[in-house]
């Protein structure tokens, strides 16, 4: 049988545990009721100062409730909880129509960026482009271009050889004979590409490094009138406006 102390207290705990809405409140009940200093733990264990005819009684009572307390408490703290996480994704739920976020585009470098505007320079002057193999002959590197072995032009282009009449080009004027012995006059060309010297690296220095050359056969005779040479020439300026480095690439490094 019950004690009416015990079940005014079950009764009182049924009715919280009904009325919790989350597992926080559920834990608050349980702390209430069970905890260290809840109802029915002081209840069990102030059993030493009842009468010895009521302790079996308010002790089996106590045990009763509590056992059906912790049960209540463990079936419905998992529906609490699966209902916070329905809520929870309910709040926190991507919206797919939304546009993504595309990443940010890096920028051209600064070298690409000279070379794209000496080949659009001199593009709007009639000029084409051209290039030619990294890997060059000997005879098309310096020979062909009038720089014999003993020559000290040789001296100051000091340079990486694969075989004994192989090399990494030092300058993209071989491109130019290249050309020149395919095309029939006028040639108009420009010739940007890597080239390569054993140069010790410093802050104008690199063993790679970029060059334009141009090219044009026969030297040009102005026959236009002087309107339209300024015309021409105006519009080559602008072209050229903002940027300061185009005109010393025509036949230099480009660091």
């Amino acid at each position: 049988m019950g004690h009416p102390r015990v079940d005014a207290i079950a009764q009182e705990a049924r009715e919280a545990v009904a009325a919790a809405q989350s597992s926080a409140e559920l834990e608050q009940v349980r702390v209430r009721f069970l905890g260290r200093q809840g109802v029915l733990t002081q209840l069990l264990r102030s059993l030493g100062t009842l009468a010895p005819e009521e302790r079996p009684r308010v002790g089996a009572a106590a045990n009763a409730a509590k056992r059906e307390l912790e049960a209540l408490l463990d079936a419905r703290l998992p529906r609490a909880l699966e209902a916070e996480r329905r809520a929870s994704r309910a709040r926190e739920r991507l919206d797919l129509t939304l546009p993504g976020r595309r990443p940010p585009r890096g920028a051209l470098h600064p070298l690409t960026r000279v070379h794209d505007e000496i080949v659009a320079i001199f593009a709007g002057l009639g000029f084409s482009v051209v290039e030619g193999p990294e890997v060059e002959t000997d005879y098309f590197n310096f020979e062909a271009l009038n720089i014999p072995r003993d020559h000290p032009a040789r001296d100051m282009q000091d340079t990486f050889y694969l075989s004994e009449s192989t090399l990494l080009r030092t300058h993209t004027s071989p491109v130019q004979i290249r050309a020149m012995r395919t095309r029939k006059p006028p040639v108009r060309i420009i010739v940007p590409g890597k080239v390569f010297r054993r140069d010790v690296a410093d802050m104008s220095h690199s063993p790679m490094f970029r060059r334009s050359s141009r090219s044009r056969s026969p030297p040009p005779r102005w026959t236009c009138s002087a309107s339209s040479a300024r015309a021409r020439a105006a519009g080559s300026a602008n072209r050229a406006a903002g940027s300061r480095s185009w005109a010393r690439a025509w036949y230099t490094r480009v660091f």
